[in-house]
């Protein structure tokens, strides 16, 4: 008879205590996280039974349809990770109605930018509440190119940051952008300078097997893309030759060093 109500108190507490978890993590951005909270699979109370913010668990308000998570509860300041994890029932699962509000913004702002004759980017910014990379771009061959990626602090202090542009010969305009969630990019104001590196030429005229980079007679590395003739890009690369032997015979276009050119696979 011990034995009977033994097990059917284990079994009992098995069922009852099993359940799962739900977590989710991102930074404080001034808003508060909502939950979508069903009944759960008995019907005698809501999906979630325990919530956790960086740890501290959230005191009620979660035995409703519905409820909110206020960050301003837990004394975290924007900018801040949070890691919360739901403790829900079996059977069911809260749902966050959300989850974009703990995505980092790009609220970044250049109070210094600047770049000397040899491609030493310098820059400063405030206002940053997130981790998000700055793209350094470039605007060679009509358009804007991205040469590099620096990882942002993420802190709403002054942070200073350095990245080294290859040039190209002539007038290089350089930038940093950022892509938030949104898909909206925000851009510094362009900075340049003038290059000290020569002119890169390309040969031969008609192209066999390799193209070759060079100035004043020795090699040079220089950034590339080539495209077929339907626009699509073959390659891309930085070097002093291009392999082209897997190339079909054909018309193609060539960007390199600061030049736009037309050559003909042979």
């Amino acid at each position: 008879m011990k034995y009977l109500i033994f097990v059917c108190t284990f079994v009992f507490y098995l069922s009852y205590s099993f359940g799962g978890v739900l977590s989710i993590e991102g930074t404080y951005q001034g808003k508060n996280l909502y939950i979508q909270n069903s009944m759960d699979d008995d019907g005698f109370g809501y999906c979630a039974t325990k919530v956790t913010v960086n740890g501290d668990i959230m005191s009620g308000g979660i035995s409703t349809s519905a409820f909110e998570i206020d960050f301003a509860n837990f004394n975290i300041a924007i900018g801040e990770p949070v890691f919360i994890v739901i403790d829900h029932n079996d059977g069911c699962k809260p749902k966050i109605i959300n989850p974009e509000v703990l995505l980092p913004k790009s609220t970044f702002e250049v109070v210094a930018i600047n770049i000397n004759t040899a491609g030493k980017l310098t820059w400063k910014t405030t206002g940053e509440n997130g981790k998000l990379p700055y793209n350094i771009e470039q605007f060679r061959w009509n358009k804007w190119v991205i040469v590099g990626e620096v990882q942002g602090k993420g802190t709403n202090g002054t942070n200073s940051y350095e990245f080294s542009v290859a040039p190209h010969s002539g007038v290089n305009t350089v930038r940093i952008a950022q892509i938030d969630h949104s898909g909206e990019k925000r851009k510094s104001k362009v900075v340049k300078f003038t290059a000290t590196v020569a002119q890169v030429t390309k040969s031969p005229i008609k192209v066999k097997d390799v193209i070759n980079f060079s100035s004043k007679g020795v090699p040079m590395e220089t950034r590339y893309e080539i495209y077929d003739a339907y626009g699509n890009i073959v390659k891309k690369g930085v070097g002093s030759t291009v392999n082209c032997e897997n190339l079909l015979r054909g018309a193609y276009y060539i960007n390199y060093d600061n030049t736009n050119e037309v050559f003909i696979k042979n």
